[in-house]
């Protein structure tokens, strides 16, 4: 496959997988108003500083108020990793590929971007800006759904399941960062019904309060960092998707799993190991900011060598293209 077309496929994936995941992160601050006690100030300041993107976002906007945030990480076309402009990237990538993925993907994928360019003029907030988010989370399972169902699970594919699961990785540790930042401020709050209320919200954020409940009765930090970050079973858990990225890569080059000849099979293939033999105790000794601080480094580390691997020279044309910061 031409590097061109496998750096389309992989970043109109990864782009896709950010707008749904967007809406999620979102999600998890609208979900947290409506569930916290009568007089708790919301926060929205910690989304902003989640993506590292403080700077840009107060020399724009300032204080970080509803309105602000939303518009920041929904409809900010100047801001190249809001929800608008990665599907506008995403389109652009379909485009320039579309011989290479399903007419019924490119369909979608359009119909996506055109759904949230029509939802800037007129959700603002309340309902229909939680209604709005769902719709989001629903176009992009649409998207993966058609594109798993009508393309051939070859090359093309598992670049666009190598995307999409490294973008689902790092965004489920920006959702459980999201709760540290909220958390600064008030760590009394630590261990009380506030707490449970917070943590609750993550889990559905990600789909994931049923599965875990089924699995646990009570919510503690370790049960949450064993179920998000290290279970290999559950869809959007970290070592899940760092897992089947590593499966799809070595799909892709032909080497075995569990050896490596390049710089991307490595890096991700000591992620994974690390991961399989990590514990709770371990992460939590550690400071779980801290553990997600490394993984977002490591994670952009790995990007970095995919694309040198399979990717370089990159065309003009898609060199803003990027992992979060």
């Amino acid at each position: 496959m031409l590097s061109r077309v496998a750096n389309s496929i992989y970043w109109m994936a990864r782009y896709v997988e950010r707008a749904e995941n967007l809406a999620r992160f979102v999600d998890v601050n609208l979900s947290l108003i409506l569930d916290q006690p009568a007089g708790t100030e919301p926060q929205w300041q910690p989304l902003v500083a989640a993506t590292g993107e403080s700077k840009a976002f107060a020399e724009r906007y300032g204080a970080a108020t509803p309105e602000s945030v939303v518009q920041f990480l929904t409809f900010d076309r100047k801001y190249p990793s809001s929800m608008l402009a990665s599907l506008e990237v995403a389109r652009e990538n379909a485009r320039t590929v579309r011989e290479a993925i399903s007419s019924e993907a490119w369909e979608q994928l359009n119909d996506f971007y055109h759904f949230v360019r029509a939802a800037e003029r007129d959700v603002k907030r309340g309902d229909a800006l939680s209604q709005f988010y769902q719709s989001v989370k629903q176009h992009s399972h649409l998207f993966s759904g058609v594109l798993d169902a009508t393309m051939s699970h070859g090359e093309g594919w598992h670049f666009a399941n190598l995307g999409r699961l490294l973008e689902r990785a790092d965004m489920t540790s920006r959702i459980l960062d999201v709760k540290y930042f909220t958390l600064l401020p008030r760590i009394e709050a630590v261990g009380t019904t506030v707490d449970d209320l917070q943590w609750s919200a993550v889990l559905r954020s990600v789909s994931g309060f049923e599965v875990y409940r089924k699995r646990h009765h009570a919510i503690t930090i370790e049960r949450i960092v064993g179920f998000l970050v290290l279970d290999n079973e559950f869809p959007r858990a970290i070592h899940a998707c760092v897992t089947r990225a590593d499966e799809s890569l070595h799909r892709i080059s032909g080497s075995p799993v569990g050896s490596y000849r390049n710089a991307a099979e490595q890096s991700l293939g000591r992620l994974r190991s690390e991961l399989d033999y990590s514990d709770v105790a371990t992460i939590v000794d550690m400071g779980l900011h801290e553990f997600i601080d490394g993984l977002q480094t490591r994670l952009n580390r790995i990007d970095e060598n995919v694309r040198s691997t399979f990717f370089a020279p990159r065309p003009v044309a898609v060199q803003t293209q990027r992992a979060w910061s």
